[in-house]
């Protein structure tokens, strides 16, 4: 099973609830990614394009599995490269 993906990568906790802070409050997924990401898929709206399993850091794979499509992680994902916000998108 395949599923797409997008995240917005940041280095801190705060940052990361800053960002879920602006989610929660009706900004965009893609501009809050472009503009807060320190990921390259960050030009892409934070759009990571189809994986399977296998492919990701299993936090972030897990989480990303996990969610419906559409929805969107309640709290960061830690991972060693920092905290992700993940939306899963298909």
């Amino acid at each position: 099973m395949k599923i797409r993906a997008s995240h917005i990568l940041v280095k801190h906790q705060y940052e990361a609830d800053d960002v879920l802070r602006a989610l929660s409050s009706g900004k965009s997924f893609e501009e809050l990614a472009k503009r807060y990401s320190t990921c390259p898929s960050a030009a892409q709206g934070g759009d990571l394009g189809t994986f399977g399993p296998g492919r990701m850091d299993e936090d972030f794979e897990e989480a990303a599995f996990a969610l419906k499509v559409g929805e969107t992680t309640a709290k960061p994902v830690r991972t060693r490269f920092g905290f992700h916000i993940i939306k899963r998108t298909a």
